[in-house]
Formats: C-alpha cells, structure tokens, sequence
C-alpha cells in the first residue's frame, strides 16, 4: 500500500513537476544570456553602440528596433531584408538558431562587415551564440525576449521592437513607414487578435507541453503531455504571433518590476505556441497597459495554395501591396515577387540598399548603386504609401480613443 500511495502521489504531480523542471530551465537560459557576458563570443565589431545617435522628441521621427532570426540557409535572405528596411535612425539585431553552422554565422558577420554604410553608422549588430528554437515552443518566446533585451543593452533609446523572420519583407520603405509613426503615442502596442483564431480553435492552449530546445543544443519537436490545466488566476488572450511592441512594455516584459511577466512566463513555458499568446495576454492582464493596444499587425499573412509551393501566385501582387500592411510574409527566395516589391514599391537596385532622404546616391556602371554622401538622418520624405499609412493610424488611434480596451476582442476560454 505504501509503494501504491507513493506511485499515485508521484503521478499525480509529476505534470507540475515538468512545468516547473522546464522553468527553470526557461529563466536559467535567459538569466545566462542576459548577464554572463563571456558566453556570447561576440566581436567588438559586431556589436558596438551606433556611431552616429539620431535626434529625439517631438516632430523627429521614431527609432525602430529590428530582430531578424533566421536558420540554416537564411543568411543571404536576412541580408537581402536588412537592405530592404535599413534606415541609419534604426537600430537592427541579426540572430541564425542552432540550426545553422558556425561558418554560415561567421559568413553572416563578414557580410555586415564588409558594407560600408553599415560600418558608417554601426547600427547593424549580429549575435554570435546560437541557440536551438522550435517556433511551436517557449524558446521562440525566449529568443523574443532574449533579442529585445539585447537590443535595450545595446542602446535603449528606440521607440518599438520589430521582429522578422528571414521570410519577411517590407511593402513600403523606412521614410514611409518612419513618417507614418512620427506622431503616434510612443506606448502603442500593435498586437492583432482577431487575425488568427486558430490560437483558440486548436484546443491545446490547456494542454501541458515540454520545449527541449531550452536544455539541447539542436533544433528539436516539442513533446505534448496527456495532462490539462486552466487557470482561473488570470483570463488568456491570443491572436497573431506577429507584434510591434513599444520599448515601455517591453521593458515591463524583460525587468517585471510587476510580478504578471514573470508569473505570465512561468505558466507559457509550457504552453504550445506562446508567441501566440503571450505578450497578449501579459498586456491585457496589466492594468498599466491594457488600453495601449492597437488590434492590427500590420502583416499580409501569405496562405500558399499548396502546402510546399514552389514560388506564390504572382496574381496576388496587386492585392499584396495595395494594402496597408508593411511587412509580408512569408516568402521564399526564390519568390518573383521579392523582384516586383524591389522594382515597383521599393525603387530598390539588386543588392542595394533602399533608396531614401538619408542617402545621396548615383547609378554607375552596369546599374550599381553608389551612396556618395550622406544627409540628414533626421528627416524623413515619406511618399503616397506613408501618407496613406500615416491617414490610417492616425484614424485607428482616434476610434481606440472611444473604445480603448481592444483586450475584449477575443479572449481565451
């Protein structure tokens, strides 16, 4: 009787016993990451505090923090998006998972290095240590978090966090897209929930999961366990993984000087698909917070026709950019439209930087680019596409004004 009393105690609690084991590792990995210094073997030269600071306050426009991760094989097209959305005002954090090599995170490196306008105002810095992601666990939240609080070591004076993954790419440029937030409230969080019901529909958001990617050093599936939890402490929210997130609450999610982040990050560790939920529900669990949301992601989410298409259906162009969204996702590399957005949107030439009120540049032999002075990096030119953005926000923040809890929307059960 006493070995059945022990094995019944032991089952009963061993799915609280793997929620907090795998805790422990989630903040262990974190706390390793963000305060013990020699272990991200990063160069000087890869990560340095801008060079040239931009001007700040009213009327100048934003500093916008890019994370763009990528895996193996994405080096190339994190570098085409880097010159896609560069800027000089921005600040950008490359960063390849565990499932890449060492000489592709090293080659990554020397491309940064060997771009001169990237050396000029060091503002580009690439992360050195790698570290095993599965997107469908809580190490895609923590490489979030991770890249953020690089981001904020690195130089905390930007204004909202961007992540990108290698399959991203922008539908308008940095003026445009500069000009359209120059006037916003510098705590709006862009957090959709309506966008992706399917966070809700999968019915796995009680179900206990374990990520091994916070404790192995390779990229590997999450593991599901036959036990459920709900909580009643606090209501669950979700929507579209895809943010734009304001440096106050991110700084509210990585120091927690209130205990919901961290209670909130203890309970998503073991949760499928955090990212889906997590900086939701942080935020609408937050009374200084809650009414800072504005329910779009500024994304256009591809649904391919077929499950591994080999490029997307170039018919979809027009719809694509004549929207509001920025950014698009995702695309392959080898995807015609990449061209169509460089040539039609973007003005930009073939492995060019984007051209802007920042650069002075000229076309010389055989159709490259030559930035030959710089300008003010200070002013922004914005065209019909930022206007038009600019018109939109502006619009969205004035009805939010009226109804300013967009948390409501849609809710866990």
């Amino acid at each position: 009787m006493r070995i059945s009393k022990v094995y019944s105690w032991f089952y009963g609690y061993y799915p609280w016993m793997v929620v907090f084991a795998t805790t422990l590792v989630l903040f262990g990995s974190l706390s390793k990451s963000n305060n013990n210094q020699d272990e991200v073997p990063l160069k000087a030269s890869k990560f340095q505090k801008p060079l040239r600071l931009p001007n700040k306050g009213y009327g100048y426009p934003p500093v916008l923090a890019y994370w763009i991760s990528g895996s193996k094989g994405d080096s190339n097209k994190m570098v085409r998006l880097l010159k896609a959305i560069y800027h000089p005002r921005n600040q950008y954090l490359l960063q390849l998972d565990s499932g890449s090599s060492d000489y592709e995170r090293e080659n990554l490196g020397l491309l940064i290095e060997s771009e001169t306008v990237l050396q000029t105002f060091g503002n580009v810095n690439v992360e050195g240590r790698s570290y095993a992601v599965n997107k469908m666990g809580s190490s895609a939240l923590a490489a979030t978090l991770h890249a953020a609080a690089l981001l904020l070591k690195i130089n905390s004076d930007w204004d909202w966090f961007i992540p990108l993954s290698a399959s991203s790419y922008p539908l308008m440029n940095q003026d445009d897209l500069l000009h359209a937030f120059t006037f916003l409230p510098r705590d709006l969080n862009f957090i959709d929930y309506t966008s992706n019901p399917g966070w809700k529909q999968r019915g796995e958001i009680n179900r206990i999961v374990v990520d091994p990617n916070l404790y192995y050093k390779s990229n590997t599936p999450i593991n599901y366990d036959v036990e459920t939890r709900k909580p009643d402490a606090f209501e669950i929210f979700g929507g579209s993984p895809w943010v734009i997130l304001s440096r106050p609450f991110m700084e509210f999610c990585i120091y927690g000087w209130d205990n919901i982040p961290r209670k909130l990050l203890m309970y998503f560790t073991n949760v499928a698909y955090p990212l889906e939920t997590y900086f939701h529900t942080v935020i609408c669990n937050s009374f200084e917070f809650q009414n800072t949301t504005l329910s779009n992601d500024l994304r256009y989410d591809i649904i391919p026709k077929s499950p591994k298409p080999k490029i997307l259906n170039t018919s979809k162009y027009g719809e694509i950019v004549a929207g509001e969204s920025v950014f698009a996702q995702p695309i392959q590399e080898d995807d015609p439209l990449l061209n169509m957005i460089d040539e039609d949107v973007l003005h930009r030439m073939p492995d060019n930087f984007v051209p802007g009120s920042w650069s002075s540049c000229q076309v010389i032999n055989q159709g490259e680019d030559l930035c030959y002075r710089w300008a003010d990096i200070d002013t922004v030119k914005p065209g019909s596409k930022g206007i038009k953005l600019a018109s939109l926000l502006t619009k969205l923040v004035e009805e939010r004004r009226h109804n300013p809890s967009q948390c409501h929307q849609q809710h866990g059960p």
